[in-house]
């Protein structure tokens, strides 16, 4: 079986061939910086009409390529309103987020749109999968916004969801798979156009503790290939899986500590 890397490179081969043909501007297609992602000054302010409110507090932080990181808190931390501007779902309303090397902060909702599809792997809670198509036509989804050939789509969803060990189920629908199948799925998808980063809200959420395990190990053989892995919760046991945990409180950040990963060998 092939493994993550081999994956990796072939399907990173597969797109440098479509991005030349399709003339893709080289920020959406190269990996520019050793500082993934890196936020400085960042602010959010919700404006509710009567009152505004700080979601973020000049927030200075940088994520290296290649790092396994949790961001935890509670309700109200802020961790949500990261989440969103890291997977360029919001924006800030001062400072800069730096994504490879791009400046997001001042981007149309169109550039926002491309810089989602090309250097960010979402995976969520609710796994946001489309009901009425088979496992094998979600993974192929972000490729068929990015106009790749139907051949080259169909034959890279199939190793992925083979490396995620879910080839037999390619045709099935998401209401034929479990929850812990389905997640597999969403995260074969979120591989599909090789994006740098790989964005998880709250991955384990919807799922039992076996399946949960399983997720995270398949996230954990993810960053040994060399993935960054950004993985929003509030739950210990599955920030402990990560190599570096960020605790948010009142819009700040409180503590960024590094940790042993959970499931690590040992000799």
């Amino acid at each position: 079986m092939a493994n993550w890397k081999q994956i990796m490179l072939r399907g990173a081969k597969l797109k440098s061939r479509i991005f030349r043909s399709r003339k893709i501007p080289s920020y959406l297609t190269e990996n520019v910086t050793e500082d993934l992602i890196v936020l400085k000054n960042l602010v959010k302010v919700y404006d509710t009409g009567s009152i505004k409110v700080l979601g973020l507090k000049k927030i200075n932080l940088t994520i290296k390529r290649g790092e396994f990181v949790a961001i935890m808190g509670k309700s109200g931390s802020g961790k949500s309103t990261l989440m969103n501007i890291l997977g360029c779902l919001d924006r800030p309303s001062l400072g800069h987020y730096y994504l490879d090397g791009i400046d997001t902060a001042s981007m149309s909702p169109n550039e926002l749109s491309e810089i989602r599809n090309y250097k960010i792997g979402f995976v969520f809670q609710s796994f946001n999968l489309i009901s009425r198509t088979s496992a094998l036509k979600n993974v192929e989804l972000p490729m068929t916004y990015a106009r790749r050939g139907k051949k080259e789509r169909r034959e890279r969803a199939m190793e992925l969801l083979k490396r995620v060990g879910l080839e037999s189920r390619a045709d099935h629908m998401p209401n034929e798979l479990s929850g812990g199948q389905r997640q597999r799925v969403a995260i074969a998808r979120a591989l599909a156009n090789e994006p740098p980063l790989i964005l998880a809200d709250e991955p384990t959420g919807n799922l039992d503790t076996a399946a949960s395990e399983e997720i995270m190990q398949l996230f954990s053989d993810l960053h040994k290939e060399g993935a960054t892995v950004v993985v929003v919760t509030h739950e210990e046991n599955i920030a402990a899986f990560t190599d570096r945990i960020i605790r948010f409180q009142d819009g700040v950040v409180l503590e960024d500590t590094k940790t042993e990963k959970k499931g690590e060998e040992t000799c």
